[in-house]
């Protein structure tokens, strides 16, 4: 794991601030560093290094490949490295690897097999920077699923003139010096709408995030020739061109049209097969590694299939929060017992959760509000004291209909559609401009019934106030990320809502909260769950398998409480190995009390600086009138909205990038 940067046409200063980039994301690889500079000194790449594959020098980077036509910066892992190699072999490669490191497969894949070949047969999480010497182009590519990122876009170089830029962590970016661009509005309503900002946006105009699953390839100008490459961002962006290798859209499309025709069970053997085939190769490393273990049915099943591959026993960690309503480390114990794990818990005290708050802004470098991003830097920081490496279970939810709130969509969802549309449409139309449009749950459940698919009731369903509409004081209308999967695209209405989330939710909030908070403290989370063979499968599986129809306390369907379960196949394959007594119990989820917090002194005089009408106009990016109203209901009468998190997670980092 590393961070990787780049410039291009940036001039004589080009190094220097390729050191500066490395030094901003110093955290993601610690253990050395690397520059390299093409000949006529138009381009520059550097690396951070996180030492995990082939811990001697021979695995440093910048790598130049056996040719050296190539040089490669790379964050990631490619964990089918023997497969590679065999298919370099079969295309007539017929020289001898220098290291054991992956980075070395991967350059020479790209080179011999085509970058877009070689993407398609890796199974990995990446993203790197590619210079073509003898072709003259930059290709940055990034893993299907979106586990590591890359931000690029143009920056002014000393001259006045456009030059390019990528990087691991957009923070470099901003680092490069005379970075001005300024906070692209368009992207603000979305935003506060979720608490994080989608692919392909950032917060800065100009500035984007490569997409998962793609490749953008920029054409440079000829070897020797710096004079010969682009001097405008429009002229970059003409140099440009962005293709698609993978993506989660059409995986699940592939898996409607050829569905798994196997019983429940052989599904739950193949499901089993894929993961700990998934396992066995994400288990590889020449660091010390472990695994999360939270109370959950995810990161349990991954453990459980962990320690069965292993010979002697995983190391597993989990946190404990004082208030006992957020509190799952006793749940994660009782199911390390009969696993057989070596498990290490830590209980943390509100203190120590209050504590990283205010390193936050520089750990993200853009807004970011899901406020697990505090449990999950704390359990990050944990297991980095024991290991480098570290098995999470994240995607399960979404792979495996593991939200409640899917079930509570599709069921209001079928009551919508017992009235005709137009009646609907009519309906909730006339309550939205009436006077009734001033009471809040009133106004949520006219744009509910108005709905025109299941993902519309899903995406409204989050809205719990119609003023947080109006946060942000400009609206320029960025395209909604959630309209990319088509309206009942799979026919189903929980697989729909699955694909909206595993399509942005997952790549932009639950990804990039893992991966900030552990490379914060340089630690490698690896997601099994999103192996390419794993996820594909999954998408193919009916939805029966995932939650049942018509549940019943008597197959074992609902919960002790009377909760509809979901993730039916994960389940049975953790019946195998833990008690289902375990397992079966309403998750409490990785949150923190923030509502409670807010409202003591301490987090209540900063919520309240960072949140003054005074200081909100005059920064001129939201509506004073509309944040001052949410956060005068809250302090008064404790109605809590998540949106009072993600405005003070954009004013917390507002003032950080002005300092």
């Amino acid at each position: 794991m590393c961070g990787i940067a780049g410039l291009v046409g940036f001039g004589p200063d080009g190094r220097q601030n390729i050191e500066r980039m490395k030094a901003r994301m110093a955290h993601r690889g610690p253990d050395a560093d690397g520059t390299w500079v093409s000949e006529d000194g138009s381009v520059v790449l550097g690396h951070q290094r996180l030492a995990i594959r082939d811990l001697s020098a021979a695995g440093a980077q910048p790598f130049v490949s056996a040719s050296g036509r190539s040089v490669i910066v790379y964050n990631g892992e490619i964990y089918n490295g023997d497969e590679v190699k065999r298919a370099l072999a079969d295309a007539g490669w017929r020289g001898s690897f220098r290291s054991t490191c992956d980075t070395e497969v991967l350059i020479e894949a790209c080179e011999w097999l085509g970058v877009e070949r070689a993407l398609k047969l890796c199974r990995g999480m990446f993203a790197f920077g590619l210079c073509d010497l003898e072709h003259g182009t930059l290709t940055l590519a990034r893993d299907r699923a979106g586990e590591k990122p890359l931000y690029y876009g143009c920056v002014t170089n000393p001259e006045g003139k456009a030059a390019f830029a990528f990087a691991s962590d957009l923070g470099s970016i901003a680092a490069i010096e005379g970075f001005s661009a300024p906070v692209d509005r368009g992207v603000l309503d979305i935003y506060f709408e979720h608490g994080y900002i989608p692919a392909p946006y950032s917060i800065y105009e100009g500035i984007r995030k490569l997409v998962p699953g793609t490749i953008l390839t920029v054409k440079l100008a000829a070897q020797g020739s710096a004079a010969g490459n682009p001097e405008t961002a429009e002229e970059w962006e003409r140099r440009s061109s962005v293709r698609t290798y993978w993506s989660m859209r059409e995986a699940a499309l592939r898996g409607r049209e050829h569905p798994f025709e196997g019983s429940f069970s052989e599904a739950s053997q193949e499901l089993e097969r894929r993961l700990r085939e998934a396992i066995r190769g994400q288990s590889e490393a020449d660091v010390p590694l472990g695994a999360f273990l939270s109370a959950g049915i995810d990161s349990s099943t991954i453990v459980a299939l962990m320690q069965t591959q292993s010979e002697r026993p995983v190391r597993t960690f989990t946190i404990g929060m004082e208030d006992p309503a957020y509190n799952e480390a006793d749940a994660a114990a009782r199911i390390a017992r009969p696993l057989g794990t070596e498990h290490t818990e830590l209980r943390i005290s509100e203190k120590d959760a209050k504590s990283v708050i205010p390193l936050l802004p520089k750990m993200f470098a853009e807004p970011f509000a899901d406020s697990s991003q505090i449990p999950t830097y704390l359990v990050s920081r944990l297991t980095r004291q024991y290991v480098t490496v570290s098995l999470s279970g994240d995607a399960g939810d979404e792979l495996f209909c593991g939200y409640t709130t899917y079930a509570s969509a599709e069921r209001v969802w079928r009551r919508c559609q017992r009235i005709p549309r137009l009646l609907r449409r009519a309906g909730g139309g006339l309550v939205l401009h009436s006077p009734l449009r001033r009471f809040p749950a009133l106004a949520v459940e006219s744009r509910l019934l108005a709905a025109d698919c299941p993902e519309d009731i899903y995406r409204l369903s989050f809205r719990t106030d119609e003023r947080t509409a109006g946060i942000a004081l400009e609206h320029p209308g960025y395209p909604y990320a959630y309209t990319v999967t088509g309206r009942n695209e799979l026919g189903e209405v929980n697989r729909d809502i699955m694909l909206m989330d595993a399509d942005m939710y997952l790549p932009d909030d639950i990804l990039v909260k893992v991966d900030r908070t552990s490379m914060a403290v340089s630690l490698e989370s690896r997601v099994p769950m999103l192996d390419r063979d794993v996820c594909e499968f999954a998408w193919t599986l009916p939805i029966g398998y995932l939650r049942a129809e018509h549940p019943s306390r008597a197959d074992g369907t609902l919960d002790a409480r009377g909760n509809r379960l979901g993730k039916l196949v994960l389940r049975d394959i953790l019946y195998r190995y833990v008690p289902r007594e375990l397992v079966d119990q309403p998750k409490k989820g990785f949150a923190v009390p923030l509502a409670r917090w807010l409202r003591e002194p301490e987090l209540r005089q900063w919520a309240e600086a960072l949140l003054s009408p005074e200081r909100i106009r005059r920064e001129g990016y939201l509506d004073a009138e509309v944040v001052s109203s949410l956060w005068n209901e809250y302090t008064e009468s404790g109605v809590w909205r998540a949106q009072i998190w993600y405005i003070l997670m954009f004013e917390a980092w507002l003032e950080s990038v002005r300092r």
